[in-house]
């Protein structure tokens, strides 16, 4: 998959030829001129075609924008589709990093990959009629899971 362009490479005071911007961006002569038909605008309709740096930086600006949407508060982002997803089933777990802050966990749906998303314990209520939460059980203390092994210095 093909990188977006940065548009924070075009100058805003420079003019571009069709050819500068393939160049710039290090996308195809027909890529730009495809940009030109959705909608950047050129100098005029003369040869060779003009783009002004602040009509560019601006068309990628909000083509890039347009794409973007913000997770609902419970779905989570997968890395690997680019979409925000709700969890395989429903189903998270909730691993506590601190006392305020943790980490949901779960699987994305098309693509079986691991999501994760960082989350605030005190807004986990709001999400829990949406989602199955399972949240961690308390370990034991480490002292009283030790058992002495027959050939270890503490059976003496």
């Amino acid at each position: 998959m093909a990188k977006r362009p940065n548009p924070n490479l075009a100058k805003i005071h420079r003019n571009y030829t069709v050819e500068e911007v393939a160049n710039l961006f290090s996308v195809h002569k027909n890529t730009v001129r495809l940009w030109v038909k959705d909608g950047l605008a050129t100098n005029d309709d003369k040869r060779p075609t003009l783009i002004l740096g602040s009509s560019l930086k601006h068309y990628l600006q909000v083509k890039r924008n347009s794409t973007k949407r913000k997770c609902l508060p419970f779905e989570i982002y997968c890395v690997r589709c680019r979409l925000p997803q709700l969890p395989a089933e429903n189903m998270a777990d909730y691993e506590p990093i601190n006392s305020s802050m943790g980490r949901l966990i779960g699987l994305c749906p098309s693509c079986n990959g691991i999501i994760n998303k960082y989350f605030n314990i005190a807004k986990l209520e709001q999400i829990q009629g949406r989602l199955d939460i399972t949240l961690p059980k308390a370990l034991k203390h480490i002292n009283e899971s030790i058992k002495p092994l027959l050939n270890s210095d503490f059976n003496k």
